[in-house]
């Protein structure tokens, strides 16, 4: 099952953005009154387990990994969704503001926005990085490295369309973006302290990929999103330091052996 075509915008709003539509389990994700929000491993074809700590949403990424950020409109009228990704919008590469383009979403719609839009057929990819290497510190904005954040529009005079019950969900397929895909969202236009185990994470700016959009127009109902979704990342190893993901426990058999060849029984049967 694929979703309608995404849309981006400007001061009402621009755009649609085609990619695959990704209908899945959900085993992890921040839940919105109006988006829920999942974080995808696409080299893995898996859901980031979302962590909870000191009141923020986290997951954890591999460095190197593509990911995307996977949007689900779980209400009866169209959403506008502004992304950012470490303080910057992932439409328009300006630092991220509110009144910035964003992504359409038809209601009960699903979208996946893995990268950086370079223009209407193409994103460069997401992918875990360092963060002296994340496209935020490479363009003289590194503060803000390390968050993703989703702030969502309700639309001026919407007409409502009954709530349609969710189809069953399809095996998880997540790889490369369908090329010539018609199917996705539209897009509207206009660190943290403590321990580490190792460099921060960022995200990157990588290869190109085609993704193709559209447009359409979106009037918001206020200024103020309805609704801002934040998810902090970090490596692994980073979060273990900081608490946020629990130390895996050493069991007692794992301990070191003062006789490790020590042997109460007999000699076996040869094999």
């Amino acid at each position: 099952m694929t979703t309608s075509t995404p849309l981006l915008s400007r001061r009402l709003a621009l755009g649609a953005i085609a990619g695959s539509a990704l209908l899945t389990a959900l085993p992890a994700m921040a839940e919105g009154r109006l988006t829920d929000v999942r974080v995808i491993d696409r080299d893995r074809d898996a859901v980031l387990p979302l962590y909870r700590f000191r009141g923020e949403y986290w997951v954890a990424g591999e460095p190197g990994a593509r990911y995307a950020i996977e949007l689900l409109n779980d209400s009866r009228e169209r959403l506008l969704n502004v992304v950012s990704v470490d303080g910057v919008n992932v439409i328009t590469g300006e630092t991220a503001d509110f009144d910035q383009a964003g992504y359409v979403l038809e209601p009960m719609q699903r979208y996946d926005v893995a990268g950086w839009r370079k223009s209407k057929r193409e994103i460069a990819a997401f992918e875990f990085t360092r963060h002296s290497r994340s496209y935020a510190a490479r363009t003289g904005r590194p503060d803000d490295v390390g968050v993703i954040g989703v702030a969502v529009f309700r639309e001026r005079e919407a007409f409502h369309l009954p709530r349609p019950p969710l189809p069953p969900f399809p095996p998880f397929d997540r790889s490369e973006p369908r090329s010539g895909s018609k199917s996705g969202p539209q897009l509207q236009e206009r660190s943290h302290s403590g321990a580490q185990a190792g460099p921060q994470l960022g995200t990157g700016h990588g290869d190109r990929e085609r993704d193709r959009v559209g447009e359409t127009e979106f009037e918001r109902r206020s200024n103020r999103p309805d609704e801002i979704i934040r998810i902090r990342y970090d490596s692994r190893e980073n979060l273990v330091a900081l608490g946020v993901i629990p130390p895996e426990r050493r069991r007692w058999r794992d301990r070191p052996s003062a006789f490790p060849g020590a042997n109460r029984g007999y000699v076996p049967d040869p094999y």
